[in-house]
C-alpha cells in the first residue's frame, strides 16, 4: 500500500465526495432529458430485480422464521406468546426486511455494476460511447439508478410477506399458535408509521446501492486489478452506507412522527 501525506489522503476524499455527489445529481437531472433509454431501463429492471428474487425471497423466510424462533422464547416466560404476530410484523416491517435486503441487493448488484462499468472504463468502450456523441452518466448510470430504486420497493415488500410467512410458520408448527391470531394480531399492530418507514428506505437504500456500485465502476484505474478493487469497494461502501442511512433515516421518521 501506498504512503501518502495526510493533506494528500484528505485531498483524495474530498474530491471522491465531489465526484460522487456530482455522479448522484447528475443521474437524478438526466431524467428530465431525452434521450430516456426506456429498453436499457427495462432491461437493467430485468437484471437487477427479478435476477435477486430468489436470494430476497431466502433472506425474508428465513429472517421471518429466526425472529420469531428467538422472540417466542422470550415472550413463553412471560405468557406473551401472542404477541408474536406483533412482535415479527414490526420488526420485518420497519427494519429488518428493509436493511437485508439493501444489503443482499447491494452485495450481488453493487459488485456488478462496478465489475461492468469498470471493464467498459479499461478496455476504451466508455471513451468510444463519448465519441459517438453518447452520455456515459445518462446511457450507463441514470437505467441502473431508476431500475434499482424501483425494484428494491417491491423486493422490500416481498421480504417483508415472506418473513411474515416464515413467522407463521415457526408459530403455528413449532410453538402450535393460531394461525388466525398470528396473522390477525400483525396485521392489526402495524399503522401508517410503520408501512410509510418501511416503504420509504427502499427508495434511499435503492440510490445508494445504484450510485455506488456506477461510480466505482466509472472511476476504476488500473486494468483488471483495479477493476477487482473497485468491485470490493463498492460493495463494502455500498453496505456501509446502508447501515449509516438506515440510522438516521429511523432517527428521522421517529423525530416526525413521534416514537410509539
Amino acid at each position: 500500500m501506498e504512503l501518502i501525506s495526510p493533506a494528500e489522503f484528505a485531498k483524495d476524499k474530498v474530491q471522491a465526495i465531489q465526484e460522487y455527489s456530482f455522479l448522484a445529481g447528475q443521474s437524478v437531472t438526466n431524467l428530465f432529458r431525452r434521450p430516456r433509454y426506456m429498453a436499457d431501463m427495462m432491461q437493467q429492471a430485468d437484471l437487477i430485480g427479478f435476477g435477486s428474487l430468489p436470494i430476497v425471497v431466502l433472506t425474508g423466510l428465513f429472517t421471518g422464521a429466526v425472529l420469531a424462533l428467538n422472540s417466542a422464547n422470550t415472550l413463553q416466560r412471560f405468557g406473551s406468546l401472542s404477541l408474536l404476530g406483533q412482535l415479527v410484523s414490526v420488526g420485518m416491517v420497519t427494519e429488518l426486511g428493509p436493511v437485508l435486503t439493501g444489503l443482499m441487493v447491494a452485495g450481488r448488484n453493487s459488485s456488478g455494476m462496478a465489475s461492468e462499468l469498470g471493464s467498459m472504463i479499461v478496455t476504451e468502450q466508455i471513451d468510444a460511447m463519448r465519441a459517438l456523441g453518447t452520455d456515459p452518466m445518462k446511457k450507463l448510470v441514470t437505467p441502473r439508478v431508476v431500475s434499482t430504486v424501483f425494484m428494491l420497493f417491491f423486493l422490500t415488500i416481498i421480504s417483508d410477506l415472506l418473513g411474515l410467512v416464515g413467522g407463521s410458520v415457526v408459530a403455528t408448527l413449532i410453538f402450535g399458535m393460531d394461525s388466525h391470531q398470528y396473522w390477525s394480531t400483525a396485521w392489526q399492530v402495524l399503522v401508517f408509521q410503520d408501512v410509510f418507514t418501511g416503504l420509504t428506505k427502499p427508495l434511499l437504500f435503492g440510490f445508494i446501492i445504484a450510485t455506488v456500485g456506477c461510480y466505482y465502476g466509472m472511476t476504476a484505474r488500473g486494468g483488471t486489478q483495479g477493476v477487482g478493487r473497485a468491485t470490493t469497494q463498492a460493495v463494502v461502501a455500498a453496505s456501509v452506507f446502508i447501515l449509516l442511512v438506515d440510522f438516521f433515516a429511523t432517527k428521522f421518521l421517529m423525530a416526525i412522527f413521534g416514537y410509539r
